[in-house]
């Protein structure tokens, strides 16, 4: 399951924001295990504004979730680019 997030991440449609969210949401181990940057394949700026702009409770909660590990510092140095180039590299490589 987190090899087909991460290759939804690498095609970077918002359209696929919420199947990430779905997928990590689906068990106790799929959260743990499906990195919250999943959820950015088009760019944190972008992804927060396709939740916000969605209004729909599975959005919402993805949008808390996203802000929730952003304060944290789960972002820091975030790149979608790179952060692409480095996953294809460690799980496909």
């Amino acid at each position: 399951m987190k090899l087909c997030c991460l290759q939804l991440f690498n095609a970077g449609q918002l359209g696929d924001v919420l199947v990430i969210w779905q997928a990590k949401e689906s068990s106790w181990d799929a959260h743990c295990s499906i990195d919250v940057q999943l959820l950015c394949g088009a760019g944190l700026d972008a992804t927060r504004a396709y939740l916000e702009a969605d209004g729909l409770a599975q959005a919402v909660e993805a949008l808390r979730y996203l802000l929730d590990c952003e304060a944290a510092g789960d972002f820091v140095g975030f790149s979608a680019a790179e952060e692409s180039r480095w996953r294809a590299n460690y799980y496909l490589g």
